[in-house]
């Protein structure tokens, strides 16, 4: 049995390359909008919550775009890594990336010094980018055709 890989709508390594250096871009921006609907617009003074010792402190905008890109280069990393590595990559990725996302979570929704307000802006900024960064990559994965049980190894 063979299993045939079939191209994204990215099928060169440089098309692949330039749709994920448009997905993390897309990512950074979506976190800066986030950003600006939240504090100028909304009002809400972004600040992370103090925990383990650690002081609450202000999420300006240097901040937002350095974690949303570190969070994009490291996606990607991790997908082309696995696209390597693994079978199913995808599949892999997509699982860890969602179990990443949902934890990340937790940042904003412990510790103290915050309103509630606040909590949940910097949980919507979290899953905004997510809901870039995740769908965003996947789509420029190649995806494994389906196994056939009729496909044989040579034909």
């Amino acid at each position: 049995m063979s299993i045939a890989v079939s191209g994204s709508a990215f099928g060169t390594t440089s098309s692949r390359r330039k749709a994920r250096l448009v997905t993390a871009g897309a990512t950074v921006l979506g976190a800066v909008v986030v950003r600006i609907v939240v504090d100028p617009i909304l009002g809400i003074h972004l600040r992370s919550p103090a925990n383990g010792g650690r002081e609450s402190m202000d999420v300006g905008p240097a901040l937002i775009v350095l974690a949303s890109a570190i969070a994009s280069a490291i996606g990607w990393a991790a997908l082309a890594l696995l696209e390597r590595l693994a079978s199913r990559a995808r599949a892999v990725w997509a699982a860890a990336a969602t179990l990443l996302l949902l934890a990340s979570l937790g940042a904003p929704l412990s510790g103290t010094g915050v309103t509630a307000a606040n909590r949940t802006a910097l949980a919507v900024l979290h899953l905004a980018v997510g809901a870039v960064l995740i769908p965003g990559l996947l789509r420029t994965s190649p995806e494994p055709d389906r196994i056939s049980p009729h496909t044989e190894a040579g034909t």
